[in-house]
């Protein structure tokens, strides 16, 4: 039996309307999805209904409060991501989904969290393997959470220096043909690295750590002949790796290096899918300890609410 229950959130420290919205438009959306009442009474919100949804009600109001305070402002978007989010954790058979706000690593705006039960598997499997691989669909969060993995190893003195690479496919590796220098030819292909620094890191010190090569930002294929000690190693895109490159990369993991290989398999963009260096490697490298695989889904998709819906709709076709 799921008992009626109140439950009392203090929001004294917050502008009222930030949280609730204009004519309690964000309150609205949240009693539109969960099946509760919230009632305002001065600096305080009081839920009530049943159990279960009481519980989820909180966690939504909970998560509005952190993103409001970390962000500083909350629209009726960031309510609805939220309310997708929690309600994603809640499984088929109604039992709620626990421990998804692991601590990865401080952002200027604020923590950075495990929010899937996909991704705490993530960030468990990267705790215990030197050399993990993630393969999932885009929006899951594997190239971003891999890059804050690494920025919390790096401030924690765990690391001396990380390194994000990506093949460039759509060049064909031959940058040599583009005009330009290095910098110039490769930036294009390695955007969405810098993107993930930029919303851990302020403009000024990631300058710096770039300009000190704490942090590297380079195609795949620059990568061969080099031995990389107390590093971390990110390989993204590692669908459009070949066999070959996928070997040469694995082999410079040096003496205190972890790695993390980000990839779809279901977005390669090579001539061939045999010749992906991320199909071969989960039964060549199978079995093996200190290596670990992780898959993701549609399940973990944390992006605009479409974005899950899309890639269900693309499966189904």
């Amino acid at each position: 039996m799921n008992r009626i229950l109140e439950k009392i959130i203090d929001i004294k420290t917050i502008d009222p309307i930030s949280i609730l919205g204009i004519a309690d438009c964000n309150l609205k959306l949240v009693q539109s999805e969960i099946p509760i009442s919230i009632v305002v009474r001065g600096q305080k919100l009081k839920i009530i209904g049943g159990k279960d949804n009481v519980k989820q009600a909180g966690q939504i109001l909970f998560e509005m409060i952190e993103t409001l305070n970390s962000k500083g402002s909350l629209h009726k978007d960031d309510v609805r991501n939220l309310i997708s989010m929690i309600k994603m954790n809640v499984n088929k058979n109604g039992r709620k989904r626990t421990n998804y706000h692991q601590k990865i690593c401080y952002s200027k705006k604020g923590t950075i969290k495990t929010k899937t039960d996909g991704q705490i598997e993530y960030f468990k499997t990267v705790n215990k393997n030197d050399i993990v691989f993630c393969n999932g669909p885009a929006g899951t969060g594997k190239t971003f959470l891999a890059v804050c993995f690494a920025i919390s190893a790096l401030e924690s003195n765990l690391i001396d220096k990380i390194i994000l690479c990506r093949p460039a496919v759509e060049a064909g590796e031959n940058l040599g043909f583009l005009p330009g220098d290095l910098k110039d030819k490769v930036d294009p292909y390695l955007a969405p690295l810098y993107d993930g620094l930029r919303i851990v890191f302020d403009e000024k010190k990631l300058i710096r750590l770039l300009e000190i090569k704490t942090i590297e930002i380079v195609p795949l294929a620059y990568m061969r002949g080099r031995t990389l000690d107390n590093s971390f190693m990110i390989l993204d895109e590692a669908q459009n790796s070949t066999i070959t490159q996928m070997k040469m990369f694995l082999t410079r993991l040096g003496v205190g290096s972890k790695s993390i290989i980000t990839g779809d398999i279901t977005q390669i963009d090579l001539s061939s899918k045999q010749e992906s260096g991320l199909v071969q490697v989960v039964e060549v490298l199978k079995g093996i300890k200190g290596i670990g695989f992780v898959q993701l889904t549609q399940d973990d998709v944390v992006r605009h609410n479409l974005v899950k819906k899309i890639i269900e709709a693309y499966d189904r076709f």
